[in-house]
Parts: C-alpha cells; sequence; structure tokens
C-alpha cells in the first residue's frame, strides 16, 4: 500500500508547469531587448531568445492541450 499524503507529480503537472516558466522567459527576454540601448548585439540576442522560448512555449502548449483533452 502506497503512502497517501504522498504527492504525485504528473506528466501534465511538468508540462504546465514548464509552459507558464517558458511564457516568463519570453515576456523576461523581450522586455530586456526592449530595455537595453547601449548595445545592440546584447539587445538583439536577447529578441532571438524571446522569439526562441515562444516557440518552446507554443510546443509545451500544444502538448498540455494533448494531455488535457
Amino acid at each position: 500500500m502506497g503512502n497517501q499524503k504522498e504527492i504525485v507529480i504528473t506528466t501534465r503537472d511538468k508540462l504546465l508547469r514548464s509552459w507558464e516558466n517558458s511564457k516568463e522567459l519570453v515576456r523576461d527576454f523581450e522586455n530586456y531587448s526592449k530595455e537595453i540601448e547601449d548595445d545592440p548585439r546584447v539587445a538583439e540576442l536577447f529578441a532571438g531568445f524571446a522569439e526562441d522560448e515562444a516557440l518552446h512555449a507554443s510546443r509545451l502548449r500544444e502538448l498540455l492541450h494533448e494531455y488535457q483533452g
């Protein structure tokens, strides 16, 4: 018999948390790219990171919908 007080973190839970974290990174990277005025290379780097992370967030969202459906 398993421990009834044990908390089980499911694949869906991990997808949800990863999706939320990824969305937050998109916002952070976008903000950084807009705030940095002294080095356009760094601003462009952050803008690219925001785009990449948006793709990750999108894929995570798709998988999350599959697990909820």
